[in-house]
């Protein structure tokens, strides 16, 4: 969640000068300020874990140190995670001389998992395309080996069925269904009447590794597990940093490889996919919502939805209608298609790709800025640029979380 934007180094002496003749103040690092964010971050996720686990009825037998333990295994083990993604790409900028930033690290009371991740500053220009893809690919590449560690300590470690006993009012019928069969059930139960059910969506890796364990639970009952779901998270956020997008990591490791012109085209028709995600999950989400509100603001939620469209295309494309048209009508179609007869593409929907490409277009861009040496890279590196690619197959879902 944090596209690598600068980092900082001591190596640059007060007004001293760069390579390129430029001078540069020295940039102090406030190291009260990172220690603050760190430790307020982790008071959120902590507080975010125990809500999320919901063992109510642990915590009502054994009272708040319970819930501090739980939201201790989730917050503590996420925020494991994001600094080791981030001090990679923080070494190896130091290991290249590229100044740049301590993490901050950002906290987000009372909202989701307690934080929208971290991020460090890169204060500097990256001189080549070799130093480019070494601060790029670092992060991602060493939070990947953390959050497939945390994964395999989490399966190794799952509690029978009956942990799902401790969890509050809405669960019954699971928890009815373990007491009679001993394990989970394979298709989706009825939650409690006003209850919402969490559901967080497979990636390619957690499918394969819960293959070999048993008493796995269910991607709807998931989030009660601390460890497996910061685990989960991990991979969420590995994916996000390395969507071949702009600055992302990703579009870092893109550009790197395959050069400016088809960084372009792989950028921009991943958004469009993006989008075509979420335009299919915005008909399915909020369609239905504005139909109670009044039947013509439900026939309107199609007209708003094509002005959405073609506002994102004209930022992506500049305003081109050469490119806009075709773009806009065949979303349009695959739109319709979606809710029709291709009902299959709603498995690939979620609307909350509409805010990324958002985030993506005004603050990460979608285009890379030119690197002032472009050197080829050297083989190990173009191996570890398809590790990256295959690291981010394994890691993404299209439907990474919503609510039932």
């Amino acid at each position: 969640m944090e596209p690598i934007s600068s980092i900082r180094s001591e190596r640059w002496r007060d007004r001293s000068t760069t390579p390129y003749g430029r001078e540069q103040k020295r940039h102090k690092d406030r190291y009260w300020l990172h220690l603050l964010l760190f430790a307020v971050t982790l008071v959120t996720t902590v507080y975010e874990g125990g809500n999320l686990t919901g063992r109510l009825a642990i915590y009502a037998e054994y009272g708040a140190s319970q819930f501090v333990l739980d939201g201790l295994r989730f917050g503590a083990t996420l925020l494991f995670f994001l600094t080791v993604h981030e001090f990679g790409h923080y070494f190896a900028a130091r290991h290249h001389g590229v100044s740049t930033s301590l993490p901050y690290f950002i906290p987000l009371p009372f909202v989701g998992v307690g934080t929208l991740g971290a991020v460090i500053r890169i204060r500097e220009a990256v001189p080549s395309l070799r130093k480019l893809f070494d601060i790029g690919a670092a992060g991602p590449l060493a939070g990947f080996v953390v959050a497939l560690a945390i994964l395999l300590y989490a399966f190794a470690t799952l509690p029978p069925p009956t942990y799902i006993f401790g969890t509050g009012p809405g669960h019954e019928a699971i928890q009815h269904y373990v007491e009679q069969f001993g394990s989970y059930p394979t298709e989706m139960l009825e939650a409690g009447e006003g209850t919402f059910t969490l559901v967080v969506g497979d990636t390619l890796l957690y499918w394969i590794l819960k293959q070999f364990f048993s008493g796995v639970p269910p991607m709807w009952e998931m989030y009660h597990y601390p460890v497996l779901f910061a685990g989960w998270l991990a991979l969420f956020f590995t994916a996000l940093n390395l969507l071949p997008v702009g600055q992302l990591d990703g579009g870092h490791v893109i550009y790197a490889l395959f050069g400016r012109k088809w960084h372009a085209r792989l950028a921009r028709g991943f958004f469009v996919v993006l989008l075509l995600s979420g335009a299919i999950g915005f008909v399915i989400d909020a369609g239905p919502l504005l139909y109670e509100i009044h039947p013509l603001a439900g026939e309107g939620s199609w007209f708003i939805l094509a002005a959405m469209l073609y506002f994102y295309l004209t930022k992506l494309f500049a305003g081109d209608l050469k490119l806009i048209v075709p773009t806009l009508a065949a979303l349009i179609l695959l739109v319709v298609a979606a809710v029709g007869p291709a009902a299959w593409l709603q498995g690939f929907a979620w609307s909350g790709w509409l805010l990324w490409c958002l985030l993506l277009i005004f603050l990460v861009k979608v285009d890379h800025p030119p690197v002032l040496r472009e050197k080829p890279l050297t083989r190990g590196r173009i191996v570890l640029g398809v590790l990256s690619i295959l690291v981010f197959i394994l890691c993404f879902s299209f439907k990474p979380l919503y609510v039932l």
